[in-house]
């Protein structure tokens, strides 16, 4: 089975990261210069912005089923950026964490499982994760602070929540 990656799509963002950035764009939205690498991941890219770089940090609702799930938190964007879309391959950001979680939902958005796996695993973690026929998508999250990170499935299923 092959496995799919996908960050965010700008689209839902574009009036936020074309706002000026002399003050905040929105309510739970500001402007943030990065100051670290790795510690600014951009949702769009899937790879850490460089110290310098301006990123909108948000709130986003990553899970939006009408669950006990649903779930959002905070993420960053990196203006201009081009959306990651990959198959059997890990994006940039993931080779700079050693450890994510994988939260496996059906497609009502109830969760059906959770793990914790090293980044030189998480493809086969989510295959066998995705071998559950009730299991529809996965969601990778960075375990530390329980940010969103990016979609997982399988090759031939869309994102529709991301």
């Amino acid at each position: 089975m092959k496995i799919r990656i996908r960050g965010l799509s700008p689209e839902p963002f574009r009036a936020l990261l074309d706002a000026p950035r002399d003050r905040p764009p929105a309510p739970r939205a500001v402007w943030r210069t990065v100051n670290a690498m790795p510690g600014f991941p951009c949702r769009i890219s899937l790879a850490d912005a460089e110290p310098g770089e301006t990123v909108l940090l948000t709130n986003y609702l990553h899970q939006p089923a009408d669950t006990p799930f649903q779930a959002s938190h905070a993420i960053y964007l990196r203006p201009g950026a081009a959306r990651w879309d990959s198959l059997d391959e890990l994006p940039p950001v993931f080779l700079n964490r050693p450890t994510l979680a994988l939260r496996a939902f059906d497609r009502k958005g109830w969760l059906r499982g959770a793990v914790l796996t090293a980044n030189t695993d998480l493809l086969d973690t989510a295959r066998e994760l995705l071998s559950e026929p009730k299991v529809a998508y996965l969601h990778a999250h960075y375990p530390a602070l329980g940010c969103y990170a990016a979609w997982v499935g399988r090759a031939d299923e869309d994102d529709q929540a991301a």
